[in-house]
């Protein structure tokens, strides 16, 4: 396929080479020396977002927050400025459910497909092509663009209109940032309490306890070693996509609002690149401990 995509970072760039290495051409935006290789291999630098959109029939962007979709969309020489009736847009970006509605119907009115797409997996799913996809959109466009999911994820779900998957994204980082909280505090009570947290953490990987962030998290709250795979600053954006979605519902969610602030000062902390299972750094400074 003919295939322009804007965001070539950490997510991305990985993202992007699947497609180039199924044989689908290319078209890339803000190619910076990180990127390069992406050309090499052959993409096609593009001026601007709208030359992105002019050469391609299928526009994916893999940005980090709603106000830069926003302006690679419609800004000036934005993806709206370079399309024509019968493309896709595809935002497999994490951004608020409101915004994309809106930002649907304004590429809709313009002749073209809109769907919603964010993932999860991380630096290390979007590598090994693993990653789970949260499509809202229509049946047509879904179906239309499944063949590029298929490349870049494995577990691929059309949860519903153009929005439920950034509904269930946001639903998705709730799940996961409570459980590094928990994880997080409980390890540290193992600690604080005189047991071994490695010790304990085998221990309970083999109980009802036992998760995926138990295992992978809890054994870098263990060894002390927070090289981001997905940073604290991050899930803050996305916790905070959640308590303002929440707000706006007239919801409840005590503990996404407890753990955001959390984040909130690990981020103050001087945490905010650590990647987020460094929020026991935060739990054990509140516990009176020291860096």
């Amino acid at each position: 396929m003919n295939i322009g995509f804007i965001g070539l970072g950490v997510m991305g760039r990985p993202m992007a080479e699947h497609l180039i290495d199924a044989g689908h051409t290319l078209h890339l935006s803000r190619v910076k020396e990180s990127s390069q290789h992406l050309v090499t291999k052959g993409g096609r630098a593009a001026s601007s977002a709208k030359a992105v959109a002019e050469a391609s029939d299928i526009v994916i962007l893999m940005l980090p927050d709603t106000p830069d979709v926003e302006a690679v969309l419609f800004g000036a020489d934005g993806v709206a400025s370079g399309l024509s009736a019968g493309k896709l847009v595809i935002d497999m970006s994490s951004i608020a459910p409101v915004a994309t509605k809106g930002f649907a119907r304004r590429i809709e009115a313009l002749g073209c497909a809109y769907l919603d797409a964010p993932v999860s997996g991380g630096e290390v799913g979007a590598k090994a092509a693993s990653l789970t996809i949260m499509v809202g959109g229509t049946d047509k466009a879904f179906e239309r663009a499944r063949p590029l999911f298929e490349t870049m994820g494995k577990n691929i779900t059309l949860v519903g209109s153009v929005g439920d998957g950034q509904t269930a994204k946001v639903a998705n980082q709730i799940i996961v940032g409570l459980t590094i909280e928990a994880v997080a505090e409980a390890l540290l009570f193992a600690k604080r309490a005189g047991a071994d947290p490695a010790k304990v953490r085998s221990a309970l990987m083999g109980g009802f306890a036992a998760s995926r962030i138990l295992e992978v998290h809890g054994e870098r709250m263990v060894k002390g070693t927070f090289e981001p795979g997905f940073r604290i600053r991050l899930h803050r954006k996305d916790m905070t996509l959640a308590v303002d979605a929440a707000r706006a519902l007239d919801l409840a969610l005590p503990n996404t609002a407890a753990t955001q602030q959390l984040m909130n000062a690990a981020i103050a902390n001087g945490d905010g690149e650590r990647d987020h299972s460094a929020l026991i750094r935060t739990l054990d400074l509140l516990a009176g401990g020291s860096r």
